[in-house]
């Protein structure tokens, strides 16, 4: 679901089978919920292992999975082939900051989770973001609330990125905004995420 960004696991990548199910039961509401429909070319940025990936497939018309990490992605293909396949879905080894140089074509959506809290420059790369949207499209950023880790238990242990480098919405939207992006909405998407809703201006 995520590159491996400082911060994201406590000593580990990504989590063990049985985890993403037990957190997201149903991932194509949350893309729902922050605004990807039927039509639209997507953008899965930080896909990861690729658990929001194939639910994108089968609701956008095309969908770009982009990962800094090549076991990641390699792992995505697995999980996708082991599904049926995903056609309409293409999937690029590159830096997030750099989705310029491999989108050659605007999209209508970015869908960013669980990732937004590790990048170093978050206004840099919503302004990326911003120069591959389409006019009035929509970057979703899903993240942890601001809670303390221990309080965030999935299976029985604490999950997701260290205590401190958790955002609150109000912080996520003060990242993204300066690269040109506007705040549209907020949706709850798990008992411990938020999905924030930014726009490009038409």
């Amino acid at each position: 679901m995520t590159s491996q960004l400082p911060g994201f696991f406590e000593g580990t990548g990504m989590p063990e089978p049985g985890w993403w199910e037990a957190l997201w039961p149903d991932p194509a509401k949350v893309l729902r919920d922050v605004g990807v429909a039927p039509g639209m070319d997507v953008v899965d940025l930080c896909s990861g292992d690729g658990w929001f990936t194939f639910p994108l497939s089968r609701i956008a018309r095309r969908v770009i999975a982009i990962d800094i990490d090549a076991a990641l992605l390699e792992a995505a293909k697995v999980r996708i082939t082991e599904r049926g396949g995903a056609p309409n879905c293409t999937f690029v080894e590159a830096d997030a900051y750099d989705i310029a140089k491999v989108v050659r074509h605007a999209v209508d959506h970015v869908f960013l989770a669980n990732a937004f809290h590790g990048v170093p420059d978050k206004t840099r790369l919503a302004q990326a973001v911003h120069d591959i949207l389409k006019p009035g499209g929509l970057f979703a950023v899903v993240s942890w609330y601001a809670r303390p880790r221990e309080e965030t238990t999935v299976l029985g242990e604490p999950r997701g990125p260290a205590t401190q480098l958790r955002m609150t919405p109000e912080q996520t939207i003060v990242s993204v905004e300066p690269g040109g992006l506007k705040f549209r909405n907020r949706v709850e998407v798990s008992p411990y995420h938020y999905g924030a809703v930014f726009e490009r201006p038409r």
